[in-house]
């Protein structure tokens, strides 16, 4: 129903479009130049971040070692790539997954405003009576025939296609101007007090939340004061809404698509805006004079285009110069306002009751992920380091899972001496959690979506990129199997664990243990910082170890079925049952071991797998 409707609002909404582009040559003119502008900007962006590749993000991550380079970075960048709005998601995805910190972010979003000015500089020395037209022509044939070539030339021709497709947006605009707003005068239709400026600032506002570019709306104030159908106070009223409708879409996707530290630079982003919007809306008139008066000694006193640049970059610079002086203030107050969200100790609760000897089902939330946010898709490093991360989660919970497996409490795994009166105890089946259901709601939720956020990320990848993210997904899968096979052991674990009557009893309790110590060496060989010849010599005597006991416990079977203490059938499940021991101690030394190929630093935090000492992900929950 809802669809329907959605789907009949489109369509009366275009059919109402349409009608009016017959109506009027120069609202379609208009439309039209738009169109091209924004498909313009939509090209450059993407073709500056395909060349550029990792480029950007590691220039990022060495530009914000103090406020002044992160500042720098901040304008140089949204100069090169024109988007206000690009260059504040990336940010804040590399603020989500850690590759800076919040302090760092402030001074590059500070610059990133200031960055603004340099675009509408560009467009305001184009001038009304200059053509870009002939420009544009031949950068669509060029633009073209780079396309034919390599990723990078393509790259490179997305980007000269957007320069053309904006040129020839400003001129579309500037005839539609001409053409549609001749008997549109706005100059004397609205006065000049508080309200008057009120209303152009709403427009500006409403105008930047629906063309989603603050670059567009100032097209539009450039093309209408060229045109003369707005006064020069009325353009820098729509200039601060539309600084202030630049944050909307950052303010959206911080919010929702990101993490904590995310939402805190959105904020920032709105309230350097807001503030700045408001102090110079109080200030209009004054700055205004100031405007007039400085293109006077430049020399362009009588140009309203470069007036209202140069009043773009009086408003960036009134909010620098506020902003600058309170970026530990603001941090301090950022912190205690959207303060970190606590770690769950506990995701889940027990999964089964006994009463009056019936087991019941407790319905228990799924867990999810943690890390994989869409503010992460903005680049591939972002991406890298939330798929890293989530790694890491899922390999804490699998360690967890596989410890519930043997019917031991997390504290075995992480304790400093394990509790042997736990670790001899018969197995209690019906207070124990289920490792089928555990990796039904735990493990294979997390994995199908880090597979699926993999796959959503849409940017073209080198060759360092690729192997990282085969490597992330064998690593994923590995963790994985290591769960299954710790599904099929609990079986018999709860069997033979929980009849001390029988002879296979004794057997069942050394594999435990022996897992066990295993789980604990892999938890306390992840968190180790070592040279990575002694940290493989480390996994390489667990291995030995692990080796000894399997063929130890062999001959310990063999044995005691030659002397007929023990049966057959019995015999072939502990067979089974080491094996699949030996399947998850393997398991995990992969994923040891690809964190040391090769020299990405980022694959070497896959191996870190025991978490941090915030509690158990899952605990056995006794009401």
């Amino acid at each position: 129903m809802h669809n329907a409707r959605s789907f009949l609002i489109s369509v009366l909404a275009l059919t109402i479009l349409s009608f009016s582009f017959w109506y009027s040559s120069g609202w379609l003119q208009l439309c039209a130049g738009l169109a091209l502008f924004l498909f313009g900007m939509q090209c450059l962006e993407e073709g500056l971040r395909q060349l550029a590749g990792g480029k950007l993000e590691r220039l990022l991550e060495r530009s914000t070692a103090t406020p002044l380079k992160g500042f720098l970075f901040g304008v140089g960048g949204t100069m090169v790539l024109q988007s206000t709005t690009l260059m504040s998601l990336l940010i804040i995805a590399f603020i989500s997954t850690g590759l800076i910190q919040l302090a760092g972010g402030i001074a590059i979003v500070l610059g990133i405003n200031l960055g603004t000015s340099g675009g509408i500089w560009l467009l305001a020395m184009a001038g009304h009576n200059f053509s870009l037209s002939p420009l544009a022509l031949p950068l669509l044939v060029f633009g073209v025939l780079a396309g034919f070539s390599g990723a990078k030339s393509k790259a490179a021709g997305r980007i000269v296609l957007g320069v053309a497709f904006i040129f020839l947006g400003i001129d579309q605009i500037k005839g539609g101007f001409a053409g549609f707003g001749g008997g549109l005068d706005l100059t004397a239709q609205v006065g000049s007090g508080l309200l008057g400026q009120l209303a152009f600032v709403a427009l500006g506002l409403l105008l930047t939340a629906v063309l989603q570019s603050s670059h567009a709306t100032l097209m539009l104030i450039l093309a209408a004061l060229a045109a003369g159908q707005i006064e020069l106070w009325q353009g820098m009223a729509v200039a601060i809404g539309g600084n202030a409708g630049s944050s909307v879409t950052t303010a959206l996707v911080g919010w929702l698509g990101g993490s904590r530290g995310g939402q805190r630079l959105a904020l920032v982003h709105v309230l350097f805006n807001l503030v700045t919007g408001l102090l110079t809306l109080l200030l209009l008139s004054p700055l205004a004079w100031l405007t007039q008066w400085l293109m006077a000694q430049l020399g362009a006193g009588d140009n309203p285009l470069l007036q209202l640049a140069m009043f773009q970059t009086l408003f960036n610079l009134i909010g620098v110069l506020l902003f600058w002086p309170s970026q530990k203030p603001l941090e301090r107050w950022l912190i205690r306002f959207l303060p970190d969200r606590p770690e769950p100790a506990v995701l889940i609760a027990d999964t089964q009751t006994q009463q009056r000897g019936v087991v019941e089902q407790r319905a228990v939330p799924h867990t999810g992920t943690r890390y994989l946010t869409e503010a992460a898709l903005a680049s591939a490093d972002t991406a890298a380091r939330a798929v890293v991360q989530e790694l890491q989660h899922l390999g804490r919970l699998s360690l967890e899972v596989i410890c519930h497996a043997l019917y031991q409490p997390i504290e075995q795994l992480t304790s400093a001496v394990v509790d042997e009166a736990l670790l001899n105890a018969r197995a209690d089946v019906a207070r124990s959690l289920d490792a089928e259901e555990l990796y039904r709601r735990h493990i294979k939720d997390v994995y199908s979506e880090l597979l699926g956020f993999m796959s959503r990320l849409n940017v073209e990848l080198d060759e360092e990129h690729q192997a990282f993210w085969m490597t992330c997904q064998v690593v994923a899968l590995q963790l994985v199997h290591a769960v299954k096979d710790a599904k099929h052991l609990q079986k018999n674990l709860g069997r033979y664990l929980g009849d001390d009557r029988s002879f296979a009893h004794r057997h069942y309790l050394e594999l435990r243990r022996h897992l066990l110590w295993v789980l604990r060496q892999v938890h306390e060989i992840s968190r180790l910082e070592l040279p990575d010849d002694v940290w493989r010599s480390r996994l390489d005597w667990v291995d030995a170890q692990a080796a000894t006991f399997d063929a130890e416990f062999r001959h310990r079977v063999f044995s005691d079925v030659r002397s007929q203490q023990m049966g057959n059938f019995q015999a072939s499940s502990l067979m089974n049952d080491l094996g699949y021991v030996s399947r998850i101690t393997q398991s995990f030394r992969n994923v040891l071991l690809l964190g040391l190929a090769g020299d990405n630093e980022l694959i070497r935090e896959v191996r870190r797998l025991g978490g941090g000492d915030d509690g158990p992900l899952i605990q056995l929950y006794r009401p």
